[in-house]
């Protein structure tokens, strides 16, 4: 009895201790786009678009993926191949925020930074605060995005 108290406690201390660890976070979409932007300008923009859009490569860690824009704000690369050669930038959230327009600005003025919006949740299928980190790399822009 006391050893299956015993390992009922490793379970759950586990299981506490490595839940927030498969957590999206700031850090796990910013560690991805620098990886993004490196393996861009050692491959070349062909590679690393074609990468970007694989949904099972190495740019896509569970839910969060990379996406890449020109600097128009056309579509690159998503995991999603129907939306490659979309701009979107006149399209809003479900607040009227037009955020891929943003995307464009951050990148364009700071080089990298933060964009705020609301987004559906493809898990919940509800309207969720969703933040991307945006990177200027040469001529594209290299995002992330995580929900809140």
């Amino acid at each position: 009895m006391r050893k299956l108290i015993a390992a009922v406690l490793v379970s759950l201390i586990t299981l506490t201790c490595v839940s927030p660890c498969l957590a999206d976070s700031p850090d796990q979409a910013i560690r991805l786009v620098k990886k993004a932007a490196a393996f861009y300008k050692e491959q070349g923009l062909e590679k690393a678009l074609e990468e970007f859009s694989n949904p099972k490569g190495q740019f896509k860690e569970g839910e969060v993926y990379i996406f890449a824009y020109d600097l128009t704000g056309t579509m690159l690369a998503h995991p999603n191949p129907a939306l490659i050669g979309q701009n979107l930038t006149d399209v809003p959230d479900a607040n009227g925020k037009l955020f891929r327009k943003e995307f464009v600005t951050v990148a364009m003025t700071k080089g990298s930074g933060w964009v705020d919006y609301k987004y559906q949740n493809p898990k919940t299928k509800q309207m969720e605060q969703k933040t991307t980190y945006v990177e200027k790399v040469e001529d594209i822009i290299i995002c992330c995005g995580i929900f809140k």
